[in-house]
């Protein structure tokens, strides 16, 4: 039986009101029923490959700004009851219990999945693994290892809370990725390329396998024959096709309101002041159809939001979950987010970018003497309380009088979020995403981020000096 029609058969109303009997602001039910399957190609060999299946329900209250929250496997009325009595014991409040009536919100948009990965059989999608692995080996006998993943969920939740609301939402994601290694001479160079997103298999008809274990081989390639990057402060463009990772680590964690209003943030107390250039604007929005981050209701029953972070430089809003929006008096913008059941939600990001400008990328780089210009972002470390950053480059060029020149390894950006949203000088028309899974506090959930090309006049480059 389908999850909401299992739920509807329970007096819901009576659960939601145990939870809440010994005082409280709030409480909602999160009921979840995914399938999984996963499987990881290495070296000429499956390494993994699985398909697995989980349910349950979190039921939570808030109470002054606090959360109790408690989980169980067993979905029937007698265990949702037994959990009900169990968190509302960690509440000595005595409210007055306002009535419940339990209606349906209706879904405020739709994404529109063409070919659900569940209608497909384990060996279909075992063949996506070796047509990359085929590929992946076949470029160069200085391709020393090769590693493909696929992998899809298939996730039926509803939410369920005090305001008698009642949402559901099905969430179908597919990820797809090629990781090859090169080595020569003693040096050893990664090419990585993802693809992914709230989407079924059509996906891998958009960018088939091959082409993303191409792609994964050439840049690793590339790299390995690459000169290491000068060191030092220069200008630096950052391509759309890095995708939004900087916007999201360097500034989107610090408009996240549990941090923000914490006093956790760099960002604390600074709504209405101008932060960054009049050029940037920075945008949260879990409606574009099909992306990562993208959603129907977040995990605490709101309907997906597109939210105005900063606008022509100024700072007009955080990203707020119901706790927290509780507590400023203002509204949530669709940011609660949950890894599963097991979690209760908190302020997450959805799929963060900076909104494209108005100048043709290939005019900043024409515009731009000297610098590094970096193609492909890697992995990097934020510091919210202070905006401190350091993000590593995965494929950069040098640029030499207004051209692109040759490829380096081994960059390393190093500067303060704050500081470049002020001073970037150029922004792009374009626009580039890049997938993820954000980790904050033990949870792990699918986001994406986005930019146009833009250009910082001066920025700490770690290389060879």
């Amino acid at each position: 039986m389908p999850l909401l029609e299992t739920l509807q058969k329970f007096d819901l109303k009576k659960i939601l009101k145990t939870a809440l009997a010994h005082g409280g602001d709030f409480a909602d039910l999160y009921a979840e029923e995914m399938e999984t399957t996963q499987i990881i190609s290495e070296d000429h060999k499956i390494d993994t490959a699985y398909t697995g299946r989980d349910r349950g329900v979190g039921l939570r209250v808030l109470h002054n700004f606090k959360t109790a929250h408690g989980f169980t496997n067993d979905i029937s009325e007698k265990s949702l009851l037994r959990l009900a009595h169990s968190v509302a014991h960690a509440v000595k409040e005595k409210k007055i219990l306002q009535d419940i009536h339990i209606h349906p919100v209706p879904p405020p948009l739709q994404h529109r999945i063409q070919q659900p990965p569940k209608d497909k059989d384990l060996q279909t999608k075992l063949k996506y693994i070796h047509q990359a692995e085929a590929v992946g080996w076949k470029l160069s006998p200085l391709i020393k290892q090769v590693k493909v993943l696929y992998a899809d969920i298939h996730k039926d939740v509803v939410m369920i809370n005090s305001l008698g609301e009642v949402t559901h939402d099905t969430r179908v994601y597919t990820l797809f990725y090629t990781q090859i290694v090169t080595a020569e001479d003693g040096r050893l160079q990664t090419g990585y390329h993802p693809v992914g997103g709230l989407v079924g298999l059509e996906l891998l008809e958009q960018e088939p396998p091959e082409m993303i274990a191409r792609k994964a081989a050439l840049q690793a390639l590339l790299m390995l024959k690459a000169r290491k990057a000068p060191g030092g402060a220069m200008p630096v463009v950052i391509s759309s096709e890095a995708g939004g990772t900087m916007i999201h680590e360097a500034v989107g964690h610090g408009l996240e309101a549990d941090l923000a209003c914490e006093g956790l943030s760099v960002y604390h107390n600074k709504l209405g002041q101008e932060i960054a250039s009049p050029l940037v604007s920075v945008l949260d929005d879990a409606t574009i159809p099909n992306k990562r981050g993208s959603f129907v209701f977040d995990d605490e029953g709101v309907a997906a939001q597109k939210t105005v972070l900063i606008e022509k430089g100024v700072l007009k809003n955080y990203m707020f979950d119901r706790r927290y929006s509780l507590r400023e008096k203002t509204s949530s913008t669709g940011n609660g987010r949950r890894e599963s059941f097991r979690k209760p939600p908190i302020v997450r990001m959805t799929n963060t970018m900076i909104a494209p400008g108005k100048t043709p990328p290939e005019d900043i780089i024409r515009s731009t003497e000297k610098g590094l210009f970096v193609k492909k972002m890697g992995g990097g470390q934020v510091n919210t309380v202070n905006g401190d950053f350091v993000f590593e480059v995965q494929e950069g060029y040098l640029i030499d009088k207004g051209k692109m020149g040759d490829p380096v390894r081994g960059a390393v950006l190093t500067g303060n979020g704050l500081h470049v949203l002020k001073i970037i000088d150029k922004v792009g028309k374009d626009l580039g995403f890049a997938i993820g899974t954000c980790g904050k506090d033990g949870q792990g959930v699918p986001v994406g981020d986005a930019q146009p090309t833009i250009r910082i006049p001066e920025l700490t480059v770690g290389g060879e000096v």
